[in-house]
């Protein structure tokens, strides 16, 4: 069987016989460019872009429990003021259509919560800071 893999820009043509791979052919992939616009095109006023979303502050004073990958919250535990024992559920995210529990590294008291319910997060955000 013939498959057509593109790495890097490169494309390579690959033959697999029986559990045995073998290269047959290596050539640069060609990305067409998209047309150009019109000059005679009066330029009308852009939109304003949208404001992006600010990754949340940490403003509690003790140890920040960051996001091990990207995902969404799907739920969140916790509340700011609440004692937490080590290794207590913290929230639940969503990676790859598995529910990975975030724990409590050390007990103590949640000092900042900055995940909600939804939210999508990227691997090292903070999600709760435990002081």
């Amino acid at each position: 069987m013939k498959y057509k893999v593109t790495l890097n820009g490169r494309t390579y043509e690959v033959e697999v016989e029986a559990g045995k791979a073998m290269l047959l052919d290596e050539y640069e992939a060609i990305v067409p460019s998209a047309p150009a616009a019109p000059a005679a095109a009066p330029a009308a006023a852009a939109p304003a872009a949208p404001a992006a979303a600010a990754a949340p502050v940490v403003t509690g004073a003790g140890e920040a429990v960051n996001a091990p990958m990207p995902g969404t919250i799907l739920k969140v535990n916790v509340t700011q003021g609440q004692k937490v024992a080590e290794g207590a559920v913290l929230c639940v995210l969503e990676a790859m259509k598995m529910e990975n529990e975030i724990l409590a590294p050390k007990a103590g008291t949640v000092t900042q919560v900055l995940a909600a319910k939804g939210a999508t997060v990227d691997t090292g955000a903070p999600l709760v800071v435990i002081g």
